[in-house]
């Protein structure tokens, strides 16, 4: 299994170009970037790993180079597929494009960017800043960003426990579920996934939400009924949308 070793004694910006497989990444103390490759023999020589300047770039090379774009159909490895492990400082910024690759992220980062067809990504720790994810079919699950998060799904279910910045999420079938909104603005629109937003503790919020067929309803004390609204308190600006999904507002 190569392993690459690379002297960061600072941040860096990781990224990562693969088809499939999987992609593991890890933030630690340390002045000492590290990369672990593993696949078939063709893969791995296919494959390089390169530090240009503050740039670690791991990508497959092939006759048909892959690229950070969504549209990934003509791009086939059969059962082929790359593990990738990566080990970078804390408070790094990563950007993984794939498309079937699974993505699992423990640490703290300071930005993430993730683009992929039909694979997963599983956040455990912090985005100090914001977040973007773009996927299809596959799932995202991410504790914490600590700036805005950015989203867009076809039938991926996508969730973030706590986002301190703002929200912008699009999905057509996927279901959007925020569990606590510190920021000024949330928008989030669906066809026919479920939409749930939590409101922070101490926020006023100006919702704005309709839906064609779906059930639209509110934990959080709206109008008339907002006695528990702090007139001096930071309101969270709220717009929601969907066809047939329900959207559910609760208190974060």
């Amino acid at each position: 299994m190569p392993e690459h070793r690379f002297h960061t004694p600072g941040p860096i910006e990781l990224e990562v170009k693969i088809p499939s497989g999987d992609i593991e990444l890890e933030t630690r103390d340390g002045e000492e970037s590290i990369v672990w490759v593993e696949g078939t023999e063709k893969l791995v020589e296919q494959t390089t790993v390169e530090l240009q300047g503050n740039r670690l770039v791991v990508q497959l090379r092939g006759k048909k180079p892959f690229g950070f774009t969504i549209e990934i159909g003509g791009f086939s490895l059969g059962s082929e597929k790359l593990r990738i492990r990566a080990q970078i400082p804390h408070g790094s910024g990563a950007a993984l494009a794939t498309a079937s690759a699974d993505m699992h992220v423990d640490g703290r980062l300071r930005a993430l960017e993730t683009r992929t067809a039909s694979g997963d990504l599983l956040v455990r720790g912090e985005i100090e800043r914001d977040a973007t994810v773009k996927t299809v079919s596959g799932d995202a699950r991410i504790d914490r960003v600590g700036g805005d998060f950015h989203a867009t799904s076809v039938s991926g279910d996508l969730r973030v426990d706590d986002v301190q910045g703002s929200v912008h999420a699009k999905s057509v079938s996927g279901d959007v579920r925020i569990g606590a909104v510190h920021g000024s603005e949330a928008t989030l629109q669906s066809v026919s996934g479920d939409i749930q937003v939590g409101v922070a503790s101490g926020r006023n919020v100006d919702v704005d939400a309709n839906s064609v067929s779906g059930d639209l309803s509110s934990d959080v004390p709206l109008g008339s009924d907002a006695g528990e609204a702090h007139a001096d308190g930071p309101t969270l600006v709220l717009r929601g949308k969907t066809v047939s999904g329900d959207f559910r507002l609760v208190r974060g």
